[in-house]
């Protein structure tokens, strides 16, 4: 029976871990062992990371919101409730946006917070 010699499919496993690893600090883009441990863990952080996007930006636009509102002599929470009392259904993300490129837009809607 023949001899099977693995040493292609190796080669090509670390070249791809190598080639993910490109640009890593030290012996972590150089040493497979290294880089491999390196790939698998950013990996990690990756995963991790896509899931508090979504919170990091929320947190922004609440920053953005609450800056706007208060140059118009109203917290946050006030416009917030007052908004949902008055029936307008506006997402933060648009919200900042609105307080951000249109500020006469903006103060619009805090006059309506603050009727309601």
């Amino acid at each position: 029976m023949a001899r099977v010699k693995r040493g292609m499919n190796t080669h090509r496993r670390h070249k791809k871990i190598l080639k993910l690893a490109k640009g890593y600090f030290g012996s972590k883009h150089k040493l497979f062992r290294t880089a491999n441990e390196q790939v698998m863990k950013s990996g990690q952080y990756a995963y991790a990371h896509r899931k508090k996007k979504k919170s990091d930006f929320r947190k922004l636009w609440i920053a953005r919101i609450n800056a706007a509102a208060r140059n118009n002599q109203i917290s946050y929470s006030k416009l917030m409730h007052g908004l949902k009392v008055a029936g307008i259904d506006i997402n933060r993300k648009v919200l900042s946006e609105l307080a951000i490129s249109d500020p006469a837009a903006f103060t619009k809607l805090v006059e309506l917070a603050k009727n309601a």
